[in-house]
């Protein structure tokens, strides 16, 4: 047993300080500190000299280890918000903007997501919709177009898409950060992955207790959560180990990639999954299912998908019991799973002799090979929190987990990871509170993590609640062709009200309907997501305008751009992201030529923040990207 008192004196004396805080948010999980007696979940805020020149990640890495004995005995989530305590506030200093010092009202920041500008098409939503508050955007002296894939947010080339986590990781962050892909990718490529610690502690796992490697991941190339290359990969690399067994637990995609393409995906890893048994190894997929339904939920939206993938791969217990992956997805089609595309395939196990193959027992070690952590983080705390109150996992095995990143720095999930996540400090939030600037945050739940957790640089919580106010509207349990509109009205009401309370001078909001709602591959359901958030958007300028300040749209990558393509005169439904632009507008009126859209070669999601700054009356950090508008005299 233990208290936040001594979580706090063993800080204080570790680290040199008395400036240390701990919060108990157990209560706020199921209640854990009433059902065990001591505190679960807590909040560290602390300063010390030990940080000084230290990363974000390392500072958090002193932290987890001084409060391991906690760990040991049932601490089971830790946000952290460390900072050194000499020259915290200079360091985070914004120099006044002599040119331009701002409008006396908020500035709004809005994204419109998945919302891009693509060719005038048939397949294209966005241009099809009745969307007059962009048409009469896109005709102002303020707008332009911003470039929201590849390099420009981190990707590995201008041949990946963007997503909505790196997408918010520039806008917040200012800069350009080599993201997930590009990392894992590197680190595939030169060898760095497999000479890590993390890499070997799972080969020497499996081989000291003779168990089974189990990989579980989306099996697509597109990029955005994974990486086929990175799993067969993982494949090569046990097999040259001398791993035994085997065996991979394949979500299907049909959404970062063509809606029915998962038999192309699955050929493919077969062969190699062949190669390896003809040279005399237990390698084989074990079970799998579509992404939207087993495994991949986010955001706690809906646990029962997680629920769905742990009875799936951890106990074998699944909606089919099949002979091969192949047989699975092919059975899905004929029972009319073509209209529903691959993300909704039937959660699926592979048997013989009527026994599953795929069980992950205890000694196994599992790899999530996803990059990204949205989706991958719950399933990582059901295999690794001692304390679960989500479902009754009815068996949880004593394996080695670890992800292929970790997914959350602040609450250490998971404890072992292949490749170290981008550190990103310094964001847009964090010199906002340093200069005293309150603001917001809003979208509903399928975004909420986009407009905190990644615009602050994938970090958990607050930068200063005392600052900062953030808003989570539940969304819908329903597929989101259903209710294209989602929950773009509360959004709207809600921001309204935040905005003329006069407490804030900066806030963000995400509409995700145009990007959840692209995903379905429903043309009409995506014109209804485009013209209700044109709806929205139109509101929400008005608001900002009666107040005298000034309101940024945007978008942070397409989808609802390119709904379906044609071929021999059938439409092919696409549901992924796009590589086309963005639109990017400042509506004020207040505007009187005082400052200018800048010649910038090619204008990206990561100059946004700069603007943000110029707008608000500063001017930039110097480590940030330009700002996407200028003073006339320079």
């Amino acid at each position: 047993m233990f208290s936040i008192d001594d979580i706090k004196k063993t800080l204080e004396a570790q680290f040199n300080t008395l400036d240390v805080q701990v919060r108990d948010f157990s209560l706020e999980h199921a209640g854990h500190h009433h059902q065990t007696g001591f505190p679960t979940h807590v909040e560290v805020t602390l300063s010390s000299k030990h940080f000084e020149g230290l990363s974000t990640v390392k500072q958090h890495q002193l932290v987890y280890k001084a409060v391991q004995k906690f760990i040991d005995l049932g601490l089971h989530a830790l946000k952290i918000n460390a900072t050194a305590e000499t020259a915290k506030q200079s360091r985070l200093e914004l120099k006044p903007n002599r040119q331009f010092k701002g409008r006396p009202g908020p500035l709004l920041l809005i994204v419109m997501d998945g919302v891009g500008i693509g060719k005038p098409e048939p397949g294209n939503a966005v241009y099809n919709a009745k969307m007059p508050v962009l048409n009469e955007l896109m005709q102002s002296k303020l707008y332009t177009h911003l470039k929201a894939h590849g390099t420009a947010v981190g990707m590995p080339s201008d041949e990946d898409m963007g997503n909505s986590e790196v997408g918010h990781n520039a806008l917040g962050a200012g800069r350009i950060f080599a993201q997930g892909a590009r990392l894992v990718a590197e680190a595939v490529s030169d060898g760095r992955l497999f000479e890590g610690e993390t890499w070997k502690k799972v080969v020497s796992h499996v081989l000291e207790k003779n168990s089974t490697l189990h990989l579980i991941g989306l099996l697509s190339d597109g990029n955005v959560h994974a990486h086929i290359d990175h799993t067969e990969a993982l494949i090569n690399e046990a097999a040259k180990a001398h791993v035994k067994q085997l065996r991979l637990h394949v979500l299907l995609d049909g959404r970062d990639v063509e809606g029915c393409s998962g038999l192309t995906y699955l050929e493919r890893i077969e062969s190699v999954l062949s190669q390896k048994r003809e040279q005399g190894l237990d390698y084989k997929i074990g079970s799998g299912g579509g992404r939207m339904h087993i495994t991949m939920d986010r955001y706690k939206a809906d646990w029962d998908m997680v629920k769905r993938g742990w009875e799936t791969h951890v106990l074998g217990i699944a909606d089919k019991r099949v002979s091969s992956a192949k047989e699975a997805l092919q059975n899905y089609y004929d029972e009319g799973g073509i209209a529903r595309t691959d993300q909704y395939c039937d959660s699926f196990v592979v048997v013989e002799n009527q026994k599953p193959i795929g069980i992950i027992e205890d000694g196994d070690a599992v790899i999530m090979t996803h990059f990204r952590g949205d989706r991958a983080i719950e399933l990582s705390q059901a295999f690794e929190d001692k304390v679960f109150p989500y479902f009754d996992r009815h068996r949880h095995p004593n394996v080695l987990f670890a992800g292929m990143m970790q997914y959350d720095g602040d609450l250490q999930i998971p404890s072992h990871y292949l490749v170290d996540p981008p550190a990103i400090d310094r964001s847009m939030s964090e010199y906002l509170c340093a200069m005293n600037v309150s603001s917001f945050a809003i979208s509903e739940t399928q975004k909420y993590g986009h407009v905190t957790y990644f615009w602050n640089g994938n970090k958990s919580g607050y930068v200063n609640e005392a600052l900062e106010t953030y808003v989570e509207i539940p969304s819908d349990r329903i597929p989101f062709d259903q209710k294209p509109e989602m929950k773009a009205y509360e959004i709207t009401e809600k921001t309204i009200a935040l905005l003329q309370s006069g407490h804030y001078g900066f806030g963000r909001v995400n509409f995700p309907n145009g990007d959840m709602v692209g995903h379905t591959g429903v043309f009409e359901a995506a014109k209804k997501a485009c013209e209700v958030t044109d709806e929205c958007v139109g509101q929400l300028i008005e608001t900002v305008n009666a107040l005298n300040g000034i309101t940024l749209v945007l978008a942070d990558h397409g989808n609802a751009d390119e709904m379906f393509s044609e071929k021999n005169g059938q439409k092919i439904p696409k549901t992924a992201h796009t590589l086309n632009p963005v639109p990017f507008a400042i509506i004020d009126k207040n505007y009187a030529g005082e400052y200018q859209l800048a010649s910038l070669e090619t204008p990206g999601l990561a100059n946004v923040a700069s603007t943000v700054f110029f707008l608000l009356g500063y001017e930039k950090p110097s480590e940030y990207e330009p700002s996407l508008v200028v003073s006339p005299s320079l």
